[in-house]
């Protein structure tokens, strides 16, 4: 049998004795810090919870889909509704479920599966309670968000938490990385998807998106400022643009030598494996075996960099790309055109 042990000289003082009662000082506190956390949450609810959603798509048997349900979140009076595209599943019409029991038709503005966002406009004539879309640069780990929607069906859902990380990267449902994804321990359920994560200040700062299967209090949402670029392109534009150069490439390790003759610090860059006749890149000179480093002095490290450094903005501008080619190092000029569905980087 083992040693024994008196425990009680370690509970004979007032302070580590669990029987005696924290003083009243201590307790009111306690009770005002778990009353205004309370509060702030009940608040965010009060004036997120009216423009929460439940989005309803209606089964195709042409396309072999299953209608669905997930959530979406109003950001203007006219009706236009943020959610997830996996939740509108490429439907051209879904039906919304108001936080007042109302019941209205919508249609899908634009969806861009590489972000997961899709926008819908309301077809009824009838003001909506709006939430506001914050600003995520601003965020910080640590600070209390909401998430609310319908998960399981269970409608009108609210669960707390925080911000866990900032800057996560997620592989979304196209294969393309989302970058600025915000993580946070705020409970996520299917049916959440496309539902707003608030701020205690009860701005929009991410729409849910995700969850790791199997774990516990990690769970994702794409950033505010990703879905406020969205929503800008598809006002505009219905759709969002991307650049497009032509190339097909592969993340490739530095050869060491080389490196270190062209003083180079990074490690990997991007290999071109080929190039689609009459490209940008085609054009410009670039050839298959030459290593793309930069893009407009953007590091390049991996495939994954070259796609997100394409973006809209770059469409029809003159971009400079620093490329190893041969034993040299080239600046190669290429003037990116629009990304059409289907088309590599």
């Amino acid at each position: 049998m083992g040693a024994m042990f008196d425990l009680q000289p370690l509970l004979g003082s007032d302070e580590l004795n669990p029987s005696e009662p924290s003083s009243p000082t201590e307790t009111s506190s306690d009770d005002r810090l778990f009353d205004a956390y309370s509060q702030a949450v009940v608040d965010i609810v009060d004036r997120v919870g009216p423009a929460v959603v439940r989005v309803e798509t209606p089964p195709d048997r042409e396309k072999r889909q299953r209608g669905g349900t997930g959530s979406g979140v109003v950001i203007s009076p006219d009706g236009l509704v943020l959610t997830n595209s996996h939740v509108v599943q490429g439907a051209s019409a879904v039906r919304l479920a108001l936080a007042d029991t109302r019941t209205v038709k919508a249609r899908v503005l634009g969806d861009d599966p590489h972000t997961d966002l899709a926008l819908l406009r309301v077809v009824d004539d009838v003001s909506l309670p709006a939430a506001r879309l914050g600003n995520s640069k601003g965020l910080r780990r640590g600070q209390l968000v909401v998430a609310i929607g319908n998960p399981l069906g269970f409608e009108s859902t609210v669960t707390a938490g925080v911000v866990s990380a900032l800057g996560r990267s997620l592989r979304s449902y196209s294969g393309r990385l989302i970058d600025d994804v915000i993580q946070t321990d705020a409970a996520l359920n299917p049916g959440n998807s496309g539902g707003p994560l608030v701020s205690s200040r009860g701005e929009v700062i991410g729409i849910n998106t995700a969850v790791i299967a199997g774990a516990q209090g990690i769970c994702f949402a794409v950033a505010s400022n990703t879905a406020s670029h969205v929503v800008s392109e598809i006002v505009r534009h219905g759709r969002v643009r991307r650049a497009f150069i032509g190339v097909a490439g592969q993340t490739v390790p530095l050869p060491r030598r080389l490196a270190l003759a062209l003083g180079l610090k990074q490690a990997f860059g991007v290999a071109i494996a080929s190039l689609e006749p009459d490209s940008p890149a085609a054009k410009a000179g670039l050839q298959t075996g030459g290593i793309v480093l930069a893009l407009d002095g953007e590091p390049v490290t991996g495939a994954d960099d070259l796609v997100r450094l394409l973006g809209g903005t770059r469409i029809g501008v003159a971009t400079s790309l620093t490329v190893i080619a041969g034993s040299e190092l080239k600046q190669i000029v290429v003037l990116p055109a629009e990304r059409l569905e289907g088309q590599g980087k």
